[in-house]
């Protein structure tokens, strides 16, 4: 009663915060303009297109600045985004055509050049948001010239700043429907010379009617992903994965036919059966099979960290399915993980706590100390190295003093409190452990068993199957998350994470099975390590993908793609390693249960 009911008020919680969070996330403009109106123009970041953590102030350049910086209140999704909004320079009012028009005339100091002259060889570009559109655009272009054998400084490279940009909008009626920016190829300024610089920065608009309806503005940037060669790897990939799940099917299925006739051997007195079943190992074993695991409270407290974060998975698709986290929907989905990792802390409480004493535990305490620190332990200390790396770079990654308060009150009032909650409740649930097998009082000794069927061995094994299923749709998400590229297609994405977990059930309980065959009964650490295996196979991924498949570079970038990948990889380590667990438990008591126990 008190773990459904827990469950509801959970549920009925987050499913509020659904709402709020697509109302932070929409402008609370109506979007409607009338001739010569001031539209909502934000300048955001600028940094090297190839890392995307490395990201600075618009102004931290020394573009033409205006003299009052206007900043714009941010939430905390967008402030977890690195998003820092300041009023932009430009001047762009609804249906105001204008021609070649000046900003600022400034003579820029060889400083400044220099500044500039090492954005443009970085490929830098910058972000502005126009009426709630993103817009991108260059700081330059350089040429590099051929290296010539009788010229040592031949190869050195041209550098042009564009100090002209064109700006073409599209309305329909009194709505603003794209906006697109063009650097003139011909305005440029040549900073190659170590001097200063006179430059006049200029700027032109356009305005253009379209039929394309406000409801359909943002299409464009989730038609990438939707493209018809994409969609093909993307079905590819879950063919793949379904064939992957169908073999796994057929070897289940073989392995539960043994179990059957093994029960039924019960029932047939005659020798050649007697011989067969002293080839099933699995069955001597029941005095010890369930012989609770060492380390009980980091187990329970694995637990219920792996439940509290498929918990989250499970609600973050619920909201990408229900179309909250649409393309640049500004940190919204920062925000949906700070949120619902705080209200979902009482299911990590509950199922570690209930499972503990399940399994004899004693001390509460203990255990609600552990589950609140195996995983937010790890990132805080995460956080904290990568936060420094990101002040000492001065990037707009580096979260202000006022957001790790935010955060902080959110873990002490929300994450804490709830946490206690449902460990008081599963304290209190006094439900059974529900073994079909009594347990021998000394433990019976395991034999020696081959290199085959040791730990490190079967968690390859285990994590590989799973990854095979997964590592094609992994490059889009990479791609998405360390890239530019806009994942949308959730649903085929959510498709692929139930073969996840089915694979990882499936997998694991086949192992278990032969292991237990083997008249090994410690299978309860194996079964979530095996479980939680694919997690490492990520990471291993990671490293390919940071040296083969992107073009990142430089310390802060580097220490950002893998400090946040261990996070990530090391939550799906728990979160699969619960699920491999929960299916190898439900398996070992269905065969158990068919013996008879003495």
């Amino acid at each position: 009663m008190e773990k459904s009911t827990l469950c509801l008020v959970s549920t009925v919680v987050i499913l509020c915060c659904f709402s709020c969070i697509n109302y932070v996330a929409s402008d609370a403009s109506d979007h409607r303009y009338k001739e010569g109106d001031s539209v909502p123009f934000y300048a955001n970041k600028a940094g090297p297109f190839h890392n995307p953590s490395e990201t600075y102030k618009y102004f931290d350049l020394p573009f033409c600045r205006p003299a009052n910086v206007e900043e714009k209140k941010e939430d905390l999704g967008e402030v977890l985004n690195g998003d820092r909004l300041v009023g932009s320079p430009y001047k762009l009012d609804f249906l105001i055509n204008k021609k070649p028009e000046s900003i600022c005339k400034k003579i820029l100091t060889r400083k400044e050049v220099d500044q500039f002259r090492r954005a443009v060889l970085k490929d830098y570009f910058y972000q502005m948001y126009y009426d709630d559109l993103p817009i991108w655009g260059f700081l330059g272009r350089f040429e590099t010239k051929e290296k010539d054998d009788d010229d040592d400084d031949s190869n050195e490279a041209t550098i042009y700043l564009f100090r002209h940009v064109h700006f073409e909008i599209l309305y329909n009626n009194d709505r603003i429907i794209d906006v697109f920016v063009r650097n003139e190829p011909n305005a440029v300024v040549d900073l190659t010379e170590d001097r200063e610089v006179n430059v006049d920065f200029t700027y032109s608009v356009k305005w253009t009617e379209t039929d394309i309806p406000f409801e359909k503005r943002l299409e464009k940037y989730s038609q990438t992903s939707s493209l018809s060669h994409h969609l093909e790897v993307h079905w590819f990939s879950i063919i793949n994965s379904c064939v992957t799940v169908l073999l796994l099917t057929g070897f289940l299925a073989m392995i539960f036919m043994r179990v059957l006739k093994n029960d039924f051997v019960k029932f047939t007195p005659d020798e050649e059966a007697l011989d067969d079943q002293e080839e099933s190992g699995w069955k001597y074993i029941h005095g010890d099979v369930f012989r609770y695991p060492r380390f009980k409270a980091l187990f329970a407290a694995a637990l219920g960290i792996g439940s509290q974060l498929f918990t989250l998975v499970i609600f973050i698709f619920m909201l990408a399915l229900v179309g909250v986290f649409y393309p640049y929907n500004r940190g919204a989905l920062f925000t949906a993980l700070v949120v619902i990792y705080a209200l979902t802390s009482g299911v990590a409480g509950y199922s570690a706590a209930s499972f503990y004493y399940k399994i004899e535990g004693k001390n509460w305490v203990k255990i609600l100390v552990l589950t609140g620190s195996l995983f937010s332990g790890p990132l805080f200390l995460t956080f904290s190295f990568l936060n420094t790396v990101a002040v000492a770079y001065n990037s707009t990654a580096a979260l202000p003093i006022g957001t790790i308060m935010v955060i902080f009150l959110i873990w002490t009032l929300v994450t804490s409190p709830l946490l206690v909650l449902g460990g008081i409740a599963g304290k209190n649930s006094q439900s059974e452990f529900l073994a079909p097998c009594p347990t021998n009082k000394y433990p019976r000794e395991i034999p020696q068993l081959p290199w085959y069927r040791t730990t490190l061995t079967q968690m390859a094994m285990a994590g590989f199957l799973p990854f095979s299923a997964i590592y094609i749709e992994l490059y889009y998400i990479f791609s998405s998350i360390w890239g530019h590229q806009i994942y949308t297609i959730y649903s085929i994405l959510f498709i692929v994470f139930i073969i996840l977990l089915i694979v990882t059930a499936f997998v694991n309980v086949a192992l278990t099975y032969f292991q237990l065959a083997a008249e090994d009964h410690e299978w309860w650490w194996r079964s979530f390590l095996c479980g939680g295996s694919t997690g490492l196979f990520i990471y291993s991924y990671c490293m390919f993908f940071y040296h083969a498949r992107s073009d990142m570079y430089g310390f802060m970038q580097t220490s950002f793609f893998f400090g946040y990948m261990a996070c990530i990889c090391y939550g799906f380590f728990l979160m699969l390693g619960t699920v491999g667990f929960r299916a190898s438990l439900i398996f070992v008591r269905h065969i158990y249960r068919s013996i008879k126990c003495e």
